[in-house]
């Protein structure tokens, strides 16, 4: 979750703590979800999947007891935790209190999870990327968001039922991996992908000492206009933060299995979602979605879905296919 670098809510995560604690002042203030993402977006802050910040996301990372050391027990009691305060527990219970104001009978739909996400998936029109969208009648699905003043860029045009996209994609996918010319460097290129995140990483912080040292020049007399040193500290921040949001895309390959698969339609039925993912974004570099031919179609072909395959950097023998 955003805030933490872990699972359990043990290790908080350093350069996500102080937006997050900002993001909760802000709500406590009494300022709406949608005009703090708008705050979030334009200062490079992004969630843990690389995305930009919807007021449902925002909405429900700072109604999650953890970033406030809580949990909240069968009973719907907030109990100490044990783990880290994000924020104060106090400010967290005034941010739960003004939501159920809002929505007093109303109770928190289940999290959604996404086999596919991420910047690398995309609309066929506009090249905007596709995000989480359920249906009215709840079944997951992806849409291009059309364009907003606080989400610009989408054409709206394009929306697809997540478990027919997932399906056809996980064919496809499995049937390149099956190869054995390409099974057999999927080791070599896991490495590959996890040393590109390793060195994206290494560019974050390095961005972050330039904006420690950037701040310590505007400290003493340099000359440099307040005006200079917000664009240039935006700029190092924002940097820092997508190349971050883009490691962590690239290391959910760690979770792919090394070696041979007997049988990788039995694996994948039972894998977790982690392997899952990691193995598309091993094999895929993007994914288009375009218009369905007609309204309410549940046809999901290489007209409707083109597949970007990912090139490796090894001897150049297996270029997947384009489909």
């Amino acid at each position: 979750m955003y805030g933490f670098a872990d699972a359990a809510y043990r290790r908080p995560k350093d350069d996500e703590v102080p937006p997050l604690q900002e993001a909760a002042k802000r709500r406590e203030a009494g300022q709406p979800y949608e005009k703090i993402i708008i705050w979030m977006n334009e200062e490079g802050h992004r969630t843990t999947l690389g995305n930009e910040w919807r007021p449902a996301a925002l909405a429900s990372v700072l109604d999650n007891p953890a970033i406030a050391g809580l949990y909240e027990d069968e009973k719907g009691n907030l109990l100490p935790s044990g783990g880290p305060e994000l924020i104060p527990p106090e400010q967290f219970r005034k941010i739960r209190k003004m939501r159920r104001k809002y929505q007093p009978e109303a109770d928190r739909a289940p999290q959604q999870e996404y086999l596919l996400s991420g910047e690398h998936m995309v609309c066929g029109l506009c090249a905007h990327p596709l995000g989480a969208a359920p249906s009215n009648a709840g079944s997951r699905g992806h849409r291009c968001q059309p364009s907003t003043s606080q989400h610009p860029g989408g054409c709206g045009r394009v929306r697809i039922n997540a478990d027919l996209l997932e399906t056809y994609v996980a064919e496809h996918v499995l049937a390149e991996l099956a190869k054995p010319e390409v099974s057999a460097l999927i080791e070599q290129a896991r490495d590959q992908l996890l040393a590109e995140a390793a060195k994206l990483r290494e560019r974050a912080d390095d961005a972050k000492r330039r904006q420690k040292q950037l701040g310590e020049d505007y400290a003493r007399p340099s000359g440099m206009s307040l005006q200079a040193f917000k664009a240039a500290d935006k700029k190092l921040s924002g940097q820092a933060n997508a190349d971050r949001a883009r490691a962590r895309f690239l290391e959910r390959v760690k979770h792919v299995p090394v070696g041979s698969v007997p049988d990788l339609v039995r694996w994948w039925k039972h894998a977790p979602l982690a392997a899952k993912q990691g193995v598309v974004v091993l094999m895929l570099e993007q994914i288009a979605v375009y218009p369905a031919a007609s309204r309410g179609s549940r046809t999901v072909d290489a007209d409707r879905v083109s597949l970007k395959w990912r090139s490796w950097d090894t001897a150049s023998s297996t270029e997947a296919p384009s489909v």
